[in-house]
């Protein structure tokens, strides 16, 4: 080829034109790749920040006509980068430089919400994502009669309430707002598998597995060993809690060897049982503090739980955060309008727009919230100067797993380091916090495999429309031992309840999370210099541990996940052991509770 020709065929992928051809099909070349990989990151980065800004304004000001707004700046992000998705498989089989052949590999799977090359189906993708996140984010649901119920108010029963009639009421009224989002969800799935399958996937399940670095069967059999290391903590933990609550509300309501009904639990989803622990903790679990009460007594408001936050960033030797943060994060559910409060950490602009979106609560566990949220800023800011391609994580758990790493480190010893509390108490063995956090975190570790296993199912099929609840319940039985109180019908959409669903965003990476976060832990912990059992270490201050985050988390997504995970740990595997390690401990302690009852369901 002629180098005037060469300049031509670039000159036209640059414009997004095709080329007059030579009476010869013209082979791409490296340069054409580059110049085309160049156009792909300043393109979707001009397209993403009209998105993510149209988005936090919808979220943060619930209307029809924001909701028409990221509509119509989701479908020209969704056209866009389908087109270049169909453009890139020119390049497919060239030999690339490993960066260049990296970003092509990620642009194939960059997209959530794979949507149709069709525009007319395109736009719908787009519309039915609006509408099931407006679904998802409403402040009340309603009966056909019109009773309507604050969705506030029916959380506050799930976590307060002892009375199993007012469980049950809330837990169906907390199911009201999920029949519309059925037959949409039905159409919305079956789009984005067709999105999926016409870049080259089998369906939407394997284009999520695939940003994992991993073969997409060889990603499932890595969870499910994961899952073996951590199941005998989980069933132990069970166990325990089943056998409170049947104290509680009788054997016939709660029986010996069976899952337990999910409305007992606590929480809307079931997922997470800490607010059971005032009710089922030993006698001896006091940790001699109370930190929402040290809290509110030193005056803490929104913004003093961020500004603690922040500080604990600083102290490894991070930048502060940008003043745009302060102006621009919502702290506080305002007063006049709808807004989605779940919590949320939002990087606007690649630069310095980060923001979080988060009601926050004057509590202990709004405050380890604070921190995880401001870790993905952190993490954002870290990796800024990367090509759009790779400004993410190493995978998706990493992004999750950072900020609830620095959020262990909120213990006894930190609050003393930080004036908050006068000694750390006397009794290291620190059951009732471990417990705590096990109701959490163990917790969410067989609900972070089954959300994804559910999606995934649907995806291939395997789980048709017709037994979507029946699909789902089952799932929750096997891997969490739950059942719902009533009988769950086929016209209802019980996933619909996790918020992931019906916004559309995979959960995979909240399993990974959990394993991760642990194995961080432990390897900044040997770095600081902390000694003592790994649950009363915390890296405050230590600039050693710092440079280590830094040095993974600037790596964006340049390169594989293992190489990330050994520059922090100096391991290449995912691995379970820390987190059993942590919560050790507990589970002699769980042991001895559980002698003599029949566990596992």
């Amino acid at each position: 080829m002629s180098t005037s020709a060469t300049r031509l065929a670039v000159f036209a992928l640059v414009m997004g034109v095709a080329a007059a051809p030579s009476s010869a099909q013209l082979e791409p070349t490296e340069a054409e790749a580059e110049a085309f990989i160049g156009r792909v990151e300043h393109d979707l980065e001009d397209l993403g920040l009209k998105l993510l800004r149209a988005k936090w304004v919808q979220w943060t000001y619930i209307t029809y006509d924001t909701e028409q707004m990221v509509a119509d700046a989701g479908a020209a992000y969704s056209a866009a980068a389908g087109r270049f998705v169909q453009e890139a498989t020119r390049y497919d089989g060239l030999d690339l430089p490993y960066e260049l052949r990296r970003k092509f590999d990620i642009l194939m799977s960059l997209q959530v919400t794979p949507a149709p090359s069709d525009p007319a189906l395109s736009g719908e993708v787009s519309r039915l994502y609006t509408e099931l996140t407006t679904l998802a984010g409403r402040p009340e649901y309603c009966e056909a009669d019109g009773t309507c119920y604050d969705v506030g108010e029916l959380n506050r029963v799930m976590a307060t309430s002892r009375d199993p009639d007012s469980l049950r009421m809330a837990w169906e009224a907390g199911r009201l707002a999920t029949p519309p989002m059925r037959e949409k969800y039905r159409r919305f799935s079956e789009l984005m598998n067709q999105g999926a399958q016409e870049i080259g996937f089998a369906d939407l399940g394997e284009m999520w597995r695939s940003t994992y670095d991993m073969d997409s069967d060889a990603f499932i059999s890595e969870l499910d060993r994961l899952w073996g290391q951590l199941k005998p903590l989980y069933e132990s933990l069970h166990c325990y809690v089943r056998g409170e609550l049947q104290t509680r509300y009788g054997a016939e309501a709660v029986k010996d060897g069976a899952p337990i009904p999910a409305h007992l639990l606590g929480s809307m989803s079931g997922s997470g049982w800490a607010s059971l622990f005032e009710g089922i903790a030993p006698e001896d679990s006091d940790p001699g503090y109370d930190l929402t009460a040290i809290l509110r007594e030193n005056e803490f408001d929104e913004l003093g739980m961020a500004r603690q936050g922040e500080q604990f960033y600083t102290s490894l030797g991070f930048d502060p955060l940008p003043e745009t943060f302060w102006q621009r994060s919502m702290f506080k559910k305002p007063a006049d309008r709808d807004v989605v409060c779940s919590a949320s950490a939002w990087d606007l602009d690649d630069k310095d727009d980060v923001r979080i979106k988060m009601c926050i609560e004057i509590t202990g566990r709004a405050l380890g919230t604070v921190h995880h949220e401001i870790g993905h800023n952190i993490y954002q800011r870290a990796y800024q100067d990367q090509p759009l391609l790779f400004r993410a994580s190493a995978n998706y758990g990493f992004h999750e797993a950072l900020g609830s790493t620095l959020a262990l480190s909120l213990t006894p010893r930190y609050l003393v380091r930080v004036g908050l509390l006068e000694e750390e108490p006397r009794d290291g063995s620190q059951i009732g916090e471990l417990l705590r956090s096990a109701l959490g975190k163990v917790t969410s570790i067989p609900n972070g495999l089954m959300i994804d296993r559910w999606r995934w199912k649907v995806f291939s099929g395997e789980i048709g429309p017709e037994d979507y609840n029946k699909g789902w319940w089952d799932l929750r039985e096997e891997y969490q031992g739950i059942v719902p109180p009533v009988e769950r019908p086929e016209n209802l959409f019980d996933p619909g309840t996790r918020h992931h669903i019906p916004t559309n965003v995979p959960y995979t990476r909240y399993f990974v999370s959990q394993i991760a976060q642990f194995q961080f832990h432990k390897a900044l912990c040997e770095l600081a210099g902390e000694e003592g059992p790994l649950h009363l270490c915390s890296i405050y201050g230590s600039r050693a541990a710092g440079e280590r985050l830094q040095a993974m988390m600037e790596m964006g997504r340049s390169r594989p996940w293992p190489d990330a995970l050994e520059v922090l740990t100096g391991q290449r595997e995912m691995d379970a052991t820390p987190m059993l390690e942590y919560y050790a401990p507990l589970a002699v302690r769980l042991g001895e509770q559980n002698r003599g009852k029949v566990c596992g369901w």
